[in-house]
């Protein structure tokens, strides 16, 4: 099961939630791009350096392990990478690294070999589109920008970080022109996707539409 779409629409707490619904793993591909990002700024590495980028992240050791709860952990040189991905500074970075299309080719074979190993719902921004174009189950999140702010800053706040709402909404207008506009797999929504707008409706209510979206594509049973 692909989801796709921008950042801030929910797409991870409803992967999670269909996951447990499916009784299948999480395939959270966004952790991954997120590992390298954080694999070049720890290195101290200017981002606009494309040899330099690229040189860190093929040393890098990333892999997703199964774990005990049924989902995926992402490792990075051999320690799970936790929080230290969800930071303003990662989220940032990884828009810029994730350009560079050896790494996305990288990433998009783990991510193959991981799905097909264990199956997946799989999240991220261009599940659909590249990386399983072949699934009969493909959604696109979106969400109305101030709407993605207001959570993306909520979630900051609440964290203990210092948050400015115009800034958190001004980084997710740059971060979605970079998504939809670079030249290697860009965030798209095509007629073959089934399109879901996350603004008024709670995770639980988009992962009801999913399931009976499923059902009825596939015919098949899926649990209650």
């Amino acid at each position: 099961m692909a989801i796709d779409g921008p950042s801030g629409v929910g797409k991870s707490t409803v992967a999670r939630l269909l996951a447990r619904r499916l009784g299948v793993p999480v395939l959270d591909t966004g952790a991954t791009y997120r590992a390298v990002a954080l694999e070049v700024l720890e290195a101290g590495i200017d981002l606009d350096d494309r040899e330099a980028v690229l040189a860190a992240v093929g040393r890098a050791d990333i892999e997703l392990q199964p774990t005990a709860d049924g989902g995926l952990e992402v490792m990075l040189d051999g320690r799970p990478v936790g929080d230290r991905i969800r930071t303003p500074e990662v989220s940032a970075a990884t828009s810029r690294v994730s350009v560079h299309p050896e790494i996305r080719a990288r990433l998009v074979a783990l991510q193959r070999r991981v799905a097909a190993r264990f199956g997946a719902v799989v999240e991220g921004r261009d599940i659909g589109s590249v990386v399983f174009p072949e699934t009969l189950h493909k959604f696109f999140l979106d969400a109305r920008p101030a709407v993605r702010a207001d959570r993306r800053h909520l979630e900051l706040v609440a964290s203990g970080k210092d948050s400015s709402y115009q800034q958190v909404l001004r980084d997710i207008e740059e971060r979605d022109a970079r998504d939809r506009g670079r030249p290697d797999s860009p965030l798209i929504c095509d007629e073959t996707y089934h399109v879901i707008d996350s603004s008024d409706l709670t995770p639980e209510r988009i992962v009801d539409r999913m399931v009976a979206t499923i059902r009825r594509t596939s015919g098949a049973r899926t649990p209650p």
